[in-house]
């Protein structure tokens, strides 16, 4: 794999192919590398056409807009920083025509606080990679459930330092996928109290 130009991340496949998107210098922000990214949708493939997907604590966003190159039908992303949601809205624009609040919403929000007002929709697959070490993903998956944000057959993926331990309540998820690559650690689960 190539690596990214200093401060730009690649959308490696789908209808943005190569495009770039700019990696803020701000702390904490660690874009999902390309080796990691092909094994996720590779795990996504058959997933992707037509999926609602959620992005919170986006970043770059390139894992939801990878997401979107790739066929997903819609794309909300939550990010708390205003100069890293102006980015994303400047990204969004220069991928497509779409207009950002077209397929494409990029809200400007405490991801945790996002979570705790009513959904407008329940999504099929949701990103959760937050800076590492802080809680960020047991609290996102309990909101995720408790606010109904989720569609029964959703997948939720979680991007993790490799030694951080993610405590999964028992009987609330299921562990479709697990990998480490280098420091990150990859998970794909499935809610299993959803009706």
């Amino acid at each position: 794999m190539k690596a990214a130009k200093a401060g730009t991340v690649r959308i490696i496949a789908g209808e943005w192919r190569g495009r770039r998107l700019p990696v803020p210098d701000l702390p904490g922000l660690r874009p999902s590398g390309d080796r990691s990214r092909e094994t996720l949708f590779n795990w996504l493939q058959t997933h992707m056409a037509k999926a609602h997907c959620l992005d919170l604590f986006a970043g770059t966003g390139v894992l939801g807009l990878e997401a979107m190159s790739r066929g997903a039908a819609s794309l909300v992303l939550v990010e708390k920083s205003r100069a890293t949601a102006t980015a994303l809205r400047d990204s969004v624009k220069k991928l497509s025509s779409l207009e950002p609040g077209d397929r494409i919403e990029v809200v400007e929000a405490d991801a945790l606080r996002w979570l705790e007002s009513p959904p407008r929709r329940r999504f099929d697959l949701v990103f959760l990679d937050p800076p590492f070490g802080q809680g960020l993903i047991e609290a996102a998956l309990r909101a995720l459930l408790a606010g109904g944000h989720l569609q029964p057959d959703a997948l939720v993926y979680l991007e993790s330092a490799r030694n951080e331990a993610i405590a999964l309540s028992p009987g609330e998820w299921e562990s479709l996928r697990d990998k480490t690559l280098g420091e990150v650690r990859m998970q794909l689960l499935r809610p299993q109290l959803l009706e």
